[in-house]
């Protein structure tokens, strides 16, 4: 009993002496909180199949250290949430989801509500003002699709002015604002002033150009996986040409936290190196996406990046 109250009144001296101009408290290590908490809480997409799927109907494991406000692992599937599980697992600790929108999660200033996001984040420079990016797990192509009995676009060129449907705040967004800059790759911009059609994923926008006749949507640009997983789920939209764009997706974590992530970014990288060399990245993007994805992402240098001084 001496000994806690002994450290709560050394705590409360701490925070006293540097509120009057006394020593700075160094940042709590934030991969230290994430063991002793014994659970790694991991921002996703509830429904961005083949990438992240919260299962319907699925109970929490019921010896589970993750909140009441949290899902169990056992309760999320897909190539993003299998990633996560493996992080967590090299980490020693419980894979826990949560569901925040995509706006919030690429805006980052998370206030610690979770600890990373694995979501098929794309690196961009843009985005590293507000994220720090790990060595990416997989390289995403994007593709466009439009409707199966549509004759009349035969390139991307031909979506200029058109109605395209994206998700907000995603590179999609941004390339056809003719803004989107990717470390070490150069980009051409296909398609001009087109008439972009925000949506949270690329979900709605995939039923809305469902539609047909441009009712809604001319076309909806997404990465390669989902675009499969919407023809396969029997949507009647097909991919026009080749993937136009290539970005490399990553673990991110909050440049605004007030803890020293350091530590576990060096450990995320570690993992995600382990996971490419191991064959099992390209394991789980095999069964997931339908094909290896993990080839171009496993020779990114991540170190050109500098992200922490």
């Amino acid at each position: 009993m001496k000994q806690v109250v002994i450290a709560i009144v050394g705590l409360v001296l701490t925070a006293c002496a540097a509120s009057v101009g006394g020593p700075v408290v160094s940042p709590v290590d934030k991969l230290a909180e994430i063991q002793a908490r014994g659970t790694l809480v991991i921002a996703t997409d509830p429904d961005y199949v083949p990438q992240s799927r919260l299962i319907a109907d699925s109970k929490p494991n019921s010896d589970t250290k993750c909140e009441s406000t949290q899902y169990t692992a056992n309760q999320f599937e897909g190539f993003d949430a299998e990633v996560a599980k493996e992080v967590a697992s090299h980490l020693g600790v419980e894979a826990c989801f949560v569901t925040p929108p995509w706006s919030q999660l690429v805006a980052g200033s998370w206030g610690d509500n979770w600890d990373v996001h694995v979501g098929s984040v794309a690196i961009t420079f843009d985005r590293m003002k507000d994220l720090f990016f790990s060595r990416p797990y997989y390289a995403t192509p994007t593709v466009l699709l439009v409707h199966k009995d549509n004759t009349a676009y035969k390139s991307p060129e031909d979506l200029s002015g058109k109605r395209i449907g994206i998700c907000a705040g995603c590179t999609f967004e941004a390339y056809l604002k003719g803004t989107l800059k990717i470390p070490g790759e150069e980009i051409a911009y296909r398609i001009q002033n087109a008439q972009i059609i925000a949506y949270e994923n690329e979900d709605p926008a995939i039923r809305s150009l469902s539609l047909g006749d441009g009712i809604e949507l001319d076309a909806v640009m997404t990465i390669l996986p989902k675009a499969r997983a919407a023809i396969e789920a029997g949507n009647p939209v097909k991919i026009l040409g080749e993937p136009i764009l290539f970005a490399y997706a990553s673990i991110t974590l909050d440049r605004a936290g007030d803890r020293d992530a350091r530590r576990l970014f060096a450990e995320i990288n570690k993992v995600i190196d382990d996971l490419h060399k191991s064959g099992k990245l390209k394991e789980l993007s095999l069964h997931y996406q339908g094909l290896d994805l993990t080839q171009e992402a496993a020779l990114y240098n991540i170190t050109t990046l500098n992200q922490f001084p």
